[in-house]
């Protein structure tokens, strides 16, 4: 299969693991800032077969983990309407809101629907005009077109009983975020290729320069980890800072302007609270003045919701990549994918899902026994 077997290669994975070892000379810490590469990392092993010197943080790579719990709460609140149809992609309906989540609203009634493309709720809107439907517009630069561009159909077409609720966030400012926090250890970051893809690499270089850290956009596949890996340790011995892109397949310099120019219509950036982070200034993006009749937060007059997190839940040093998810006390005793206490826990990009689905047995392979690749 074309760009998925090549990028699972055994023998090429210890190649590359041969370079890394052969390079590294001193500890280093990375981070990688997309939950997806994260889930490779553990699924594969990735963290165990690499030398002892080089330690993987696993960032707010999540648009599920980050979107924070006031936000949660608004979209249960319109949810439980019953006037509304309430669509979301399936991966948020079991994120915990202060005392329920969606599952929940639809098991007390609510018209709560799985959908596979916002088109699909502007299509439900369609079908039922004397009803509001409302999309949750989650994501990071990713999904951020696909929904702009759903409601600037949805204004194209003068369907008026569509809105979304907004909550994207953007990737450079979380890094510039995590690079000022006192506690930050990492060196050098693992961009997400997708995002790229979208965005481009325009943003990176100043975050490069200023920190004095080297950016490498990487893929999501075993080898394409150990590539961005490999050239990151590269520039980490040698006392560089650049931006590298080792996704080339997908990405170029530029990024896709039409989506870029869909964004730039659509939406306008925001201040955006991250959870379990707080509010990183510019970190996000909300339906422009133009487009603001579509937005539900305003539609449904739900701004004033206020939440507290649950105190035994450590997802916020989890995304700050401060603590693995297993040095959470409540991790797979009070908190588990049928009970979580926080998103990093039911997320399919959570690192504590991840850690709770490949490792929580404490079957820790030695590096000879484990194997880069399924």
């Amino acid at each position: 299969m074309k760009y998925l077997e090549e990028f699972q290669n055994p023998e090429l994975a210890r190649r590359l693991l041969d370079e890394i070892r052969a390079t590294v000379t001193r500890p280093w810490a990375l981070m990688e800032v997309c939950g997806g590469q994260t889930h490779t990392i553990i699924r594969h092993g990735i963290d165990q077969l690499l030398p002892d010197q080089v330690e993987l943080i696993h960032g707010p790579g999540c648009p599920v983990c980050v979107t924070p719990l006031e936000v949660i709460d608004k979209a249960l609140e319109i949810a439980a309407r019953p006037d509304v149809i309430f669509c979301s992609f399936g991966d948020m309906l079991r994120v915990p809101g202060s005392d329920r989540d969606l599952f929940q609203v639809r098991g007390q009634g609510g018209d709560v629907r799985v959908v596979y493309s916002p088109l699909d709720a502007l299509k439900i809107a369609q079908q039922n005009p004397h009803r509001e439907v409302v999309f949750f517009g989650i994501g990071f630069e990713t999904t951020a077109p696909p929904n702009a561009m759903t409601v600037h159909q949805a204004r194209k077409l003068g369907i008026r009983n569509f809105s979304m609720l907004v909550s994207h966030v953007r990737v450079p400012p979380a890094i510039e975020a995590i690079m000022t926090s006192p506690s930050c250890r990492v060196q050098a970051f693992l961009a997400a290729g997708h995002v790229c893809s979208v965005m481009g690499m325009g943003e990176y270089p100043e975050l490069a320069d200023r920190f004095q850290v080297p950016i490498v956009v990487t893929g999501f596949e075993p080898l394409d980890i150990l590539e961005g890996i490999r050239r990151t340790v590269r520039q980490l011995e040698r006392g560089e800072h650049t931006v590298d892109n080792a996704y080339p397949r997908a990405v170029r310099s530029e990024g896709n302007p039409a989506a870029q120019a869909m964004l730039a219509d659509v939406f306008e950036v925001t201040d955006r609270a991250w959870r379990g982070i707080g509010t990183i200034p510019a970190s996000g993006w909300r339906l422009s003045e133009r487009y603001r009749d579509y937005d539900a937060e305003h539609r449904f007059s739900v701004e004033g919701i206020t939440t507290r997190e649950p105190a035994a839940c450590r997802s916020g040093e989890v995304l700050q990549g401060l603590i693995k998810p297993h040095e959470c006390e409540a991790f797979g005793t009070t908190c588990t994918p049928r009970s979580p206490l926080g998103a990093t826990m039911v997320s399919s990009e959570g690192a504590c899902a991840a850690y709770y689905l490949y490792r929580r047995l404490g079957i820790m392979p030695t590096p000879q026994e484990a194997s880069p690749v399924a």
